[in-house]
């Protein structure tokens, strides 16, 4: 129905062939069609009685959900959102269009000449998905949006997370103390003096900041060992390698420290079931976030370099990583909560390939201003993000209302089907085993 929607939006032309002299007001022709009131001046009968074109054959009429002959239950109240208007048919296309990506499957195209031989296989086709990356912003995680994500990242229902700072920290210190529900209105002025922060109508005490760093801080100085002992080790390959002749091969490959791999290793520290980074961790889903130094962490390290300096952190293998991963896939899926960074970052890996084959941006951002975080799906197809011959959605509404019934349409419906259906698939050509990998 979605396609169909699509279409017939695009079918209505405008006619402005015909003019009205304005200034007339002359009774109507008998012979008019117009209204069956002669009486009324042509001209306001012309405005108010004017004739319609013909509608394309099959337009789908606008029609909400029937609680006395539908019921109650939330699939009904879904699936009737596809043609409620408005944002609500929006939200009915953002269902359909993350079901596409999950249902993809290279078989879906056919081989042709050119193509990568080893793609002809049928059977290497059907086990070829789309790769799905999922941004969000801090607030999705300081809200209980968490507890959604985690359970997509539990059940492995995604493969990439884009986040901020605020994603990171905030689902750890969660795992210490809870986030309270507060109010919109409550004074800041009052707040501070308490030591109370605000975030929308939610309220994390300082010590929840405190417990964190308590726990973050002994970390990130094991981390700072690491790295030394891992540069005092390269330094001697290198040598080694410089006296045997620096011609022959490549010099060893320095190991650094990078955001994703902070991040991981701050989720398997924690190891707690409700954390969303402890899961990723724990299931090989490499969470980036390029600005991880703008919030708690990088007030840590701050500190810790007056302590301590030489901690590194290379931001650039973090973007060869991203950027990888979108072009080493047949066909990737968006699905982005909020704007900012975690939007711009998804969406420019996508670039890498020349666009996203599926495309859902939730957040309440709008384009007059001519920011990135409102900027339109179709924005993005001019840049290259979104490719040309998709049918992104943008659903312009509170994420936290409406991702929930998008997930429930959607990556809840069938948890052992979706799993059973990704058991031998791969991303990438190349990640796929033969049965000589498996002797």
């Amino acid at each position: 129905m979605s396609n169909e929607i699509a279409r017939r939006g695009t079918l209505l032309t405008d006619d402005t062939s015909s003019e009205i002299n304005i200034i007339e007001a002359k009774s109507l022709p008998a012979e008019s069609t117009v209204s069956k009131m002669p009486h009324i001046p042509s001209v306001s009968a012309s405005a108010v009685l004017g004739e319609s074109s013909e509608l394309p054959e099959g337009m789908i009429a606008c029609k909400g959900h029937n609680f006395e002959i539908d019921g109650n239950e939330i699939d009904g109240i879904m699936k009737s959102m596809l043609t409620t208007g408005f944002q609500a048919t929006n939200l009915g296309l953002a269902v359909e269009q993350i079901n596409q990506m999950r249902r993809w499957r290279l078989s879906d195209k056919e081989w042709k000449e050119g193509d990568d031989p080893a793609l002809r296989d049928p059977s290497n086709r059907s086990n070829i998905r789309a790769r799905i990356f999922l941004g969000y912003t801090s607030n999705q995680i300081s809200s209980g949006q968490r507890e959604i994500l985690k359970f997509l990242v539990k059940n492995k229902m995604v493969d990439v997370l884009i986040t901020t700072a605020g994603g990171i920290e905030e689902d750890l210190m969660k795992c210490f103390q809870p986030t309270y529900l507060g109010d919109f209105k409550l004074s800041g002025r009052e707040l501070r003096k308490k030591g109370i922060n605000r975030i929308g109508n939610l309220l994390v005490p300082n010590k929840n900041y405190c417990e964190f760093e308590d726990w973050a801080t002994p970390l990130i100085n094991k981390m700072h060992d690491e790295q030394d002992e891992a540069l005092l080790e390269w330094s001697r390959k290198f040598l080694q390698w410089k006296k045997e002749g620096s011609n022959d091969g490549l010099p060893p490959k320095k190991i650094v420290w990078t955001p994703s791999k902070v991040i991981e290793r701050l989720g398997m520290e924690m190891d707690h079931d409700d954390s969303v980074l402890t899961w990723a961790a724990r299931n090989k889903i490499p969470v980036l976030c390029p600005a991880l130094t703008d919030g708690s962490i990088g007030d840590m390290l701050y500190f810790h370099s007056y302590k301590r300096s030489g901690f590194l952190l290379d931001i650039n293998e973090d973007i060869r990583k991203i950027n990888d991963l979108a072009v080493q896939s047949h066909a990737t899926g968006m699905i982005v909560l909020g704007g900012g960074l975690a939007k711009h970052h998804t969406c420019n890996a996508n670039l890498m390939r020349n666009g996203a084959d599926f495309t859902v941006f939730i957040n309440t951002g709008q384009e007059f201003d001519g920011s990135d975080s409102g900027a339109s799906p179709d924005e993005a197809i001019s840049w290259g993000k979104i490719r040309i011959n998709s049918k992104p959605v943008k659903v312009c509404a509170d994420a936290t209302i409406v991702f929930p019934l998008i997930v429930s349409q959607t990556f809840a419906k069938d948890v052992e089907k979706w799993r059973n259906s990704i058991e031998n698939c791969v991303c990438w050509v190349d990640d796929l085993t033969t049965p000589q990998d498996e002797e």
